[in-house]
């Protein structure tokens, strides 16, 4: 399962990055929220998510 920072390397931004495309709706709901109430994705999600997100022009 990945957190914001393994997102954030995947897709080369910084982990804030990744925070602010959660609250502004930008990347997938979290497949899980683990024990500690920390959202967490499949690889498989994100990379999905990747290959289709728009990009910097």
């Amino acid at each position: 399962m990945w957190s914001y920072a393994e997102i954030a390397r995947h897709i080369n931004v910084r982990r804030e990055t990744v925070r602010s495309y959660r609250r502004h709706r930008l990347l997938p709901d979290p497949d899980v929220i683990d024990g500690s109430g920390h959202p967490r994705w499949y690889p498989f999600t994100i990379r999905s998510w990747a290959r289709n997100r728009p990009r910097r022009r």
